[in-house]
């Protein structure tokens, strides 16, 4: 299988299919590369050369025992669009996946970016905080952590119904894309995803979104029970300087996997404008 090894000697697993402009794919946590089956096929189809790696710690990339930060996450990031030798990329991040681009382009910069997409993302901070009250209490992420070391196969299990808003009355429950969810989450280590919980809620991600400059796209449900818009998706389109804000009236967090037609249709007249 094709692998990257970042400056620590971390191997982490990527998918390059195509030829084109490329798209570069940042999943969200616990998840794998594999979450964006339904975009890379789709824009695979529409000339693009699609590319998305498993963080560390998670799928096929390596099981180390440290790291599982946002500095990782995006040096990670980083590692596999420099040797792959990606120019004039798209860079598209769901849920952790989005604070991971936010913080690349901050971090490294956009000589090799084009325009970036935040899709149901966590930045610019999940956490409450005197300075970010619209936030999520510490006890709840407490409590995904105890969740998930006492019983983490029936957390995921669980977890994968307001993910999707499956737990929403009338909704049409997919058993596929729960145990597809599923097993992308098993196939992960349980230390880096439990370490993960904090890098996805507690990194504050203001000071990155205000030195990005390229376009970006920031996409998100008002129903999405995960990584809730009013704290999120409302705020970041606000601190970014050259931002465009969609929002999804009852989409879930998982959107992209739930209503992939849509998505993909606005993803492809972003890139395309």
């Amino acid at each position: 299988m094709p692998y990257v090894k970042t400056k620590d000697g971390t191997e982490i697993f990527y998918k390059d299919w195509g030829s084109g402009q490329p798209i570069v794919f940042s999943h969200g946590w616990p998840l794998s590369a594999d979450d964006w089956d339904g975009q890379m096929l789709f824009f695979l189809q529409k000339g693009y050369r699609v590319v998305a790696h498993d963080r560390r710690g998670h799928g096929r990339s390596a099981q180390v025992s440290g790291g599982h930060d946002m500095d990782h996450y995006a040096d990670d990031l980083a590692a596999v669009i420099d040797q792959l030798d990606l120019k004039n990329a798209i860079l598209v991040g769901h849920s952790t996946g989005g604070g991971e681009v936010a913080h690349y382009v901050a971090r490294h910069g956009a000589k090799h970016v084009a325009k970036c997409v935040l899709i149901s993302s966590v930045p610019p901070l999940m956490l409450k905080t005197d300075a970010n009250p619209d936030g999520t209490p510490l006890a709840t992420f407490d409590g995904l952590r105890a969740a998930l070391a006492a019983n983490r196969p029936q957390f995921y299990l669980d977890l994968t119904m307001p993910f999707y808003g499956f737990n929403r009355p009338g909704a049409k429950i997919s058993e596929g894309l729960r145990q597809h969810w599923y097993f992308q989450g098993m196939m992960g280590a349980a230390k880096a995803h439990y370490e993960g919980i904090k890098a996805f809620s507690e990194t504050d991600f203001t000071g990155d979104l205000k030195k990005i400059s390229i376009p970006m796209l920031v996409m998100h449900g008002d129903d999405d029970q995960i990584v809730p818009i009013k704290a999120s998706g409302l705020r970041t389109a606000k601190l970014v300087k050259n931002a465009t804000l969609k929002v999804y009236p009852g989409l879930p967090h998982g959107m992209p996997r739930t209503n992939p037609d849509l998505i993909n249709a606005d993803l492809l007249a972003f890139f395309q404008a």
